[in-house]
């Protein structure tokens, strides 16, 4: 592809990078949004340099279209993207990150400005197209950073889960595994995993669910932990729920729930004591001899 002859910009970052680069650095360190404490100025100078540099590249080839999606562009927006990520991980604002190319207008405009000189229809076109350019960009850098930080969250979110399902041993054949918060699809999910990965390890024959800590009980609730039970037992565990409130054990009766044959209990020391029944075992009080 051939660059866009009928404007000068390329023509006037060739002419005038190290001006612009050197311009565009001091209003870089004058920003307010200026971050010392999360990059150096040797870091921010070779960042402007390649991005300076990667730009006069693509407009020189490829012109001001297609930035978004061009093959010319690629370079630059791969460019953006590492920094978008990094700064994101690094605790940089959206706003902070998209002030890396938008502070880089001014230093462009006073170039664009000493090049047409009293051309004023001139100025104006060239300003606007750079303008655009720039705006394309900068809001490039916004869409990257705000996906880099949905995926952070999401694993996250992922990693709360995993923590908060832990599946506790309480005995030989006995697991435990204590929920505390809304039961939702995914992390139903993580729970079947867990539990069904603590059986296979251990050889578990009865497994006890304790909901004490999930704060309500609908129709979809109740429906994962049945799926919970259902595939414990296809793993040759027996499944005992702990934790059933009067509220709980109310809203499910309303709700027309059918646990089935599920064993249910109000606490886990109880749904402890009908596992050890299960498996034949007991517990039987010492008595210390007296002195």
């Amino acid at each position: 592809m051939t660059a866009d002859r009928s404007t000068r910009i390329p023509e006037i970052l060739r002419k005038h990078e190290a001006e612009v680069l050197r311009h565009w650095m001091r209003l870089q360190q004058e920003a307010v949004t200026r971050r010392r404490d999360l990059i150096s100025d040797q870091e921010l100078q070779g960042q402007s340099q390649e991005f300076l540099g990667l730009l006069a590249a693509a407009v020189q080839t490829a012109g001001l279209a297609d930035v978004q999606r061009g093959a010319e562009w690629a370079p630059v927006r791969d460019m953006l993207a590492t920094i978008s990520r990094s700064r994101s991980i690094q605790g940089f604002t959206p706003a902070e990150t998209a002030a890396f190319v938008f502070s880089l207008k001014p230093a462009l405009y006073e170039r664009i400005r000493e090049e047409l000189g009293t051309d004023a229809n001139g100025q104006f076109e060239e300003l606007r197209r750079a303008d655009e350019l720039l705006d394309r960009l900068g809001l490039y850098t916004t869409e990257v950073h705000q996906k880099s930080r949905e995926a952070v969250i999401l694993r996250q979110q992922q990693d709360m889960l995993e923590l908060s399902t832990p599946v506790v041993k309480l005995w030989d054949g006995i697991l435990a595994l204590p929920m505390i918060g809304t039961l939702d699809s995914a992390r139903t999910q993580v729970v079947m995993e867990t539990l069904l990965q603590r059986i296979v390890e251990t050889g578990t024959e009865v497994a006890i669910l304790d909901i004490t800590g999930v704060p309500t009980v609908d129709t979809l609730t109740a429906q994962h932990l049945l799926k919970t039970v259902t595939a414990a037992r296809l793993m040759g565990a027996e499944c005992i729920i702990s934790g059933i409130r009067p509220q709980i054990a109310q809203t499910i009766v309303h709700l027309g729930v059918d646990l089935g044959d599920v064993i249910t209990k109000a606490t886990l020391a109880d749904a402890f004591a009908m596992a050890l029944r299960k498996l034949s075992l007991g517990v039987t009080r010492v008595t210390s001899p007296r002195a």
